[in-house]
């Protein structure tokens, strides 16, 4: 099991645009904690030790506000659109023994038979798991498939199981590639026949002989 992860949060007790920005600029990040049907709580967390954190999109944390330990996991994360900081977080509470649906990444392993060629079509699915043993990604084994692989082919973890309502599109799709067809003739470029000779000047050479002809 990944070593506990521990973040301490401080309660926050101004709103806003100014303040989340002053939060921001103090290395702060800005979250509301919620679940259970419990009043909200709006926090602030470290900024570099959270962003290590939510590496894994699916980290259980605890969270230590002010002296009360609280397990979490990441619900919503927004980002700064260049710098791709962490600008604001939702949290939801969770219990140990408790079932979460989460969204998780696909991993794709071997290679597809011969001539075949493989693309991703999900690069996440939903899956149902305990809050404490949330796997952070699911794999999909390709090795020798000449046909789509389906989200019955996906290798889930002890506990885990699919919470998708869509069971018949592929998560990967497997196919023969296709050859474009540049038909048989060639180009022949202005001046030139099909075999490549210069027709250039062939109209006055006949021009010439038919004056000839006629004034003899």
């Amino acid at each position: 099991m990944a070593d506990k992860i521990v973040i301490p949060a401080t309660k926050r007790t101004e709103f806003g645009k100014g303040a989340a920005r002053k939060a921001r600029r103090d290395d702060l990040i800005p979250a509301v904690v919620y679940g259970h049907g419990e009043e909200p709580i709006h926090v602030t967390l470290p900024g570099h030790q959270t962003h290590l954190a939510v590496r894994n999109p699916n980290a259980l944390i605890t969270l230590d506000i002010e002296g009360t330990e609280q397990l979490v996991i990441p619900k919503a994360i927004q980002r700064a659109i260049i710098k791709r900081n962490i600008d604001h977080m939702d949290l939801l509470t969770v219990r140990r023994g408790e079932k979460v649906v989460v969204d998780v990444y696909v991993e794709v392993t071997g290679e597809p038979a011969v001539g075949f060629e493989w693309i991703l079509e999900q690069a996440t699915v939903s899956i149902e798991a305990e809050a404490t043993h949330l796997p952070e990604h699911v794999i999909v084994d390709i090795t020798d498939r000449d046909e789509n692989a389906l989200p019955e082919h996906i290798q889930l973890p002890k506990g885990v199981t699919l919470a998708l309502s869509d069971m018949e599109s592929p998560i990967v799709s497997i196919h023969e590639p296709t050859e474009q067809d540049l038909g048989d003739e060639e180009e022949t470029t202005e001046g030139e026949d099909a075999d490549g000779e210069s027709t250039e000047g062939e109209g006055e050479e006949e021009s010439a002989e038919n004056s000839e002809d006629n004034e003899s």
